[in-house]
């Protein structure tokens, strides 16, 4: 740690609570709950498996909500870090002189426009080609929604208590009727069957490698599209057209680097987990490869943890990715041309631009 902890940490959490006055709300009802529930479960370090009780959780809300009413058009704060104050924003500045103190920030714009700030704990650091790695453990201060992962720069961070947390939600939802699919086919590869919470963390510390290559393939894909992208993205005032522009970016990041680096490891648990995430506009964008992944489910390729994903288990599927590499890329060059009220309409006939 550091001299000044206590004010870094006060200051980071202050910009996490603008934050939240501003955006918390800008979800579904039961997103918002969700969403609450779970950061309730944070502050108060709760652990997984036992339900916040709900009438102290509606007290905090309430509470919360009161405070964000008196600090939603209030002036982002300076970080404060070895005698210097430093832009909430300037992330890479910020970490720069955090070296040696254990300790990781995070700071940028999220899905619609949302500010996330988080402080944590450097569990580990390493080089990844010319990319740097962060993982962080556990968090002093962070805002009602956890991003896992996320790249400022060319600096790759992966929150690991967010991973932690975006899984436990998953497998509470999916354990309340059990449905089959890519979901299950992960939790009983690492054993939820009948250790639910060394399976949770099993799963966490072995994904956050598939975080890793997402990361990696979004630094890719931005080498793809070029610098207008960001440009492009950061105009949009049409949550539509941002949703359908960052699901094609997400599904050239993993055509690039995410599913060619999980196709090429020894089992298929971690593409399990992968495809458990493949939802929303990104599928819809993608269903080749959701008829790849099906098809090698039912011929049973895929269907026991730990046997190795090899030959014709995985030629389909890498024709699917390489024939993505090609469309995701050409159809993000055609967006950058399109004006947003276009780009709009595009995302109601996603079928007419789907592979």
């Amino acid at each position: 740690m550091i001299a000044g902890m206590a004010a870094l940490v006060s200051a980071v959490q202050t910009n996490c609570d603008i934050a939240d006055a501003r955006h918390a709300r800008d979800v579904s009802l039961c997103t918002y709950l969700l969403g609450m529930r779970e950061f309730y479960r944070w502050e108060h370090d709760l652990p997984y498996g036992i339900s916040p009780p709900r009438d102290d959780v509606g007290r905090w809300i309430a509470a919360r909500e009161a405070r964000w009413e008196q600090i939603a058009d209030t002036e982002f704060v300076s970080v404060p870090v070895a005698g210097h104050d430093f832009d909430p924003f300037a992330a890479q500045q910020v970490n720069a002189a955090l070296v040696g103190s254990g300790l990781v920030y995070g700071a940028g714009v999220g899905r619609f426009h949302k500010p996330h700030f988080f402080l944590g704990q450097l569990a580990r650091e390493e080089q990844r080609g010319e990319a740097r790695l962060l993982v962080c453990g556990c968090e002093y201060a962070r805002d009602v929604t956890a991003i896992p992962a996320a790249s400022q720069g060319a600096t790759l961070i992966v929150r690991r208590e967010a991973l932690r947390q975006w899984l436990w939600e998953k497998a509470e939802g999916w354990n309340v009727k059990q449905q089959d699919g890519a979901l299950k086919s992960a939790l009983l590869a690492y054993g939820f069957d009948h250790d639910p919470e060394g399976a949770i963390e099993r799963m966490a510390e072995a994904e956050i490698e598939t975080l890793v290559l997402h990361e990696e393939g979004e630094l890719a894909a931005g080498r793809v599209l070029g610098n207008d992208w960001p440009r492009k993205l950061a105009g949009f005032k049409s949550k539509r057209a941002e949703l359908l522009a960052r699901a094609v970016r997400d599904n050239l990041a993993d055509c690039l680097v995410t599913l060619p680096g999980l196709l090429q490891r020894d089992t298929e648990d971690s593409l399990h987990f992968w495809f458990s995430t493949f939802d929303g506009l990104r599928r819809e964008l993608f269903p080749h490869l959701v008829d790849a992944y099906a098809a090698r489910v039912g011929s049973g390729a895929l269907c026991v943890p730990g046997i190795p994903l090899r030959g014709q288990a995985a030629a389909r599927l890498m024709d699917a990715v390489a024939a993505g590499r090609v469309h995701f890329a050409a159809l993000g060059q055609r967006l950058l041309a399109m004006d947003e009220s276009a780009i709009e309409a595009l995302s109601q006939e996603v079928g007419a631009i789907a592979l």
